[in-house]
């Protein structure tokens, strides 16, 4: 930290991310245990991504935006869990202003990014099943090449304002982040100065922009399961039924625990709660897609199967 000068905005240089204190020993468990998630998560949507790619089957607008949502994953789980592997080894733990807000932007962007694809998906599952011969003319190749695109840059786009914003503040010390990633609520507490103007702006982007997504998912679901009951098939329900219970799954776990997190930036929550919540949503959620999304899906397996050669079980679900 540099105390020198009041006259500039900022006189603190770098941050230190506290992460989960504890021993040594429990350091280097900490790395090697969130050294193999991180492994089988990047693995895990990789072969999501390259199924996608290599499987002509799969080159239907459902299984590429699959691939792209996948993709996304990896990005999403590389901007934190390397840094934070890197800290477990480290004594100082400390992330320079540049790259705390470079971290904070990139994991927020593509957090963001994440709740649109998931909105685009639901989309996608609602054309197919609610409107099934409009679909072939409705979701052509330039419309989810556009969805797709949307879905990436919008984030970015949308994220500028808020750290812009928090970057502005007046950091003059401590330094000293309570968490394992750089995170707005804990940075916004460590200004110098009260500044309410920016809390709000940051709360009602929060609460709009998940708010609505989930909402937005939550009532194309809600008409997707009406169309879903009112087939004759018992077949095409089972169907039906099955590759919406993936998506809906994923939804919860997305979407539960960062409403918990961000709709209020100073909500109170216990500093260790806090650590959990963001360790659910940006760890262990990116784990658990790929897996919720392939075994539950049968054309997933197959082409799994035949791009990597390997025996993957396929009990009915």
């Amino acid at each position: 930290m540099n105390a020198s000068s009041t006259e500039t905005t900022n006189s603190v240089s770098h941050f230190i991310l506290v992460g989960f204190p504890s021993s040594p020993e429990m350091q280097l468990l900490y790395f090697g245990l969130f050294s193999v998630v991180y492994t089988l998560t990047l693995m895990g949507n990789a072969a999501i991504v390259c199924a996608v790619r290599w499987e002509r089957r799969l080159h239907t607008p459902m299984y590429i935006l699959l691939g792209n949502f996948s993709l996304l994953e990896i990005c999403y789980v590389t901007t934190t869990v390397p840094n934070m592997l890197a800290n477990f080894l480290s004594s100082s733990k400390s992330i320079s202003f540049v790259n705390c807000f470079a971290q904070f932007y990139f994991f927020f962007s593509l957090g963001c990014d994440e709740g649109f694809f998931l909105c685009i998906m639901a989309f996608d599952r609602y054309l197919a099943i609610c409107r099934p011969l409009h679909y072939p003319r409705i979701m052509t190749k330039q419309l989810y090449t556009g969805l797709a695109i949307f879905g990436w840059s919008c984030g970015f786009v949308l994220f500028l304002t808020p750290v812009v914003l928090i970057s502005q503040l007046p950091y003059c010390g401590p330094n000293t982040i309570n968490h394992f990633m750089c995170d707005p609520a804990p940075l916004m507490t460590l200004s110098c100065s009260e500044d309410t103007t920016t809390q709000f702006i940051y709360s009602t982007f929060n609460a709009v922009f998940m708010i609505g997504t989930f909402l937005f998912v939550l009532c194309s679901y809600a008409l997707v399961i009406v169309a879903v009951l009112r087939m004759p098939s018992a077949a095409g329900k089972r169907k039906a039924f099955s590759t919406c219970a993936s998506h809906v799954a994923v939804v919860i776990l997305f979407f539960g625990s960062i409403m918990v997190m961000y709709v209020s930036p100073r909500s109170g929550h216990p500093v260790q709660v806090q650590k959990i919540v963001t360790l659910f949503y940006s760890v262990i959620t990116p784990l658990c897609n790929p897996l919720i999304y392939s075994l539950r899906n049968k054309e997933m397996k197959t082409a799994l199967r035949k791009v990597f050669r390997t025996e993957i079980p396929a009990h009915k679900i």
